[in-house]
């Protein structure tokens, strides 16, 4: 059972409250700690990018099309929309020689306010490059192109894109390809049902690979790709987001990644220990808290970096007029294991 994990606190009141489940386990999938149901299957959402990743690096159509660690970090973003995200994504497609009509994300609004005024003052719509996921597309598009095959079909669940990222996720989660739940994700690919403990064990491994246990070239790309990740966390989300704070924060200790629906996966870099939060009702506002945490009271970080990540585990409320009125606290105790 789910165990309550965030209050939100108005005044004297408990005005509502979220529950959750929460892993962290090590690099062979052992749990450390835990809240509620370790092993509930949820889907991975966005957290997934970087397994999704994995196959354009691992195969070396990322060195074959010379993308550097800021591309490869994007193709891991769920970015705001910002200039420093678009561009970066076009600039990709031009050299690789894709158009970016190919994209097939949908277009949503950038996430950055301003970034969304400055594109409506100019007299633009949104459009597929602005939707957050289309780093990860155009990585999708560039793996596509140096397989050789249809860049029309690149999310279909048969393409053979879709085929290598599917068993790349069942390898580093260790869950068999055909007990994977597959649904659609919000941009179009094949999303990853998987448990709660199995997506805190691909980040355990992100952070620490072994090449002993996976070969060397996954190991290299798992490395590349961590390492992309955390020296560009503006790269990954972008003003004022968590996955940019956090990685920020720990000063390429920490590598985490958000997924929609509540779902958190986070890494302690060269710990080989991962960890995942899946928010029972999905609301983020309880998961960023719940991370930060999870990592205080397992002692995975310092306290200058808890220090700096005090505005997402305790945020403060505060009415239109600035007022203070009150707090999204966490409420949980991990239970360890041995």
């Amino acid at each position: 059972m789910s165990e309550r994990l965030v209050e939100v606190v108005r005044g004297p009141l408990v005005e509502s409250q979220h529950r959750g489940d929460i892993a962290v386990v090590d690099r062979a999938g052992r749990l450390l700690w835990s809240v509620g149901d370790p092993h509930r299957v949820t889907y991975a959402r966005s957290s997934a990018k970087p397994l999704q990743a994995l196959p354009l690096v691992e195969s070396g159509a990322a060195d074959a099309f010379g993308m550097s660690d800021e591309e490869i970090a994007l193709c891991c973003a769920s970015h705001s929309g910002e200039e420093i995200h678009t561009e970066r994504v076009l600039a990709l497609l031009r050299r690789i020689d894709i158009d970016p009509k190919h994209l097939r994300c949908g277009a949503h609004a950038p996430y950055h306010a301003a970034s969304y005024e400055r594109l409506l003052r100019g007299g633009a719509s949104p459009e597929a490059v602005h939707n957050n996921c289309s780093g990860k597309h155009a990585g999708m598009l560039a793996m596509a192109k140096f397989l050789g095959a249809d860049l029309d079909t690149y999310l279909e669940p048969d393409h053979p894109v879709q085929r290598r990222i599917l068993t790349a996720v069942s390898e580093v989660t260790g869950v068999a390809e055909e007990d994977i739940v597959l649904g659609t994700d919000g941009c179009g690919v094949p999303v990853f049902g998987l448990p709660v403990d199995a997506m805190a064990r691909a980040y355990a491994q992100f952070t620490d690979p072994d090449p002993a246990e996976m070969g060397e070239p996954r190991a290299r790309a798992m490395r590349r790709i961590a390492r992309a990740m955390v020296s560009h966390p503006h790269l990954v989300a972008g003003t004022e987001r968590f996955c940019t704070g956090l990685m920020s924060a720990g000063g390429g200790a920490l590598l985490g990644k958000a997924g929609a629906e509540g779902v958190y996966c986070a890494g302690v870099m060269g710990a080989g220990i991962g960890l995942c939060v899946k928010v029972e009702d999905g609301d983020a506002r309880a998961a960023y808290p719940s991370v930060v945490e999870t990592l205080a009271q397992a002692g995975l970080v310092s306290p200058d970096v808890l220090a700096k990540l005090e505005g997402f585990r305790r945020p403060q409320l505060h009415n239109h007029a600035g007022t203070w009125v009150g707090e999204i606290r966490p409420v949980f105790r991990l239970h360890q294991h041995a």
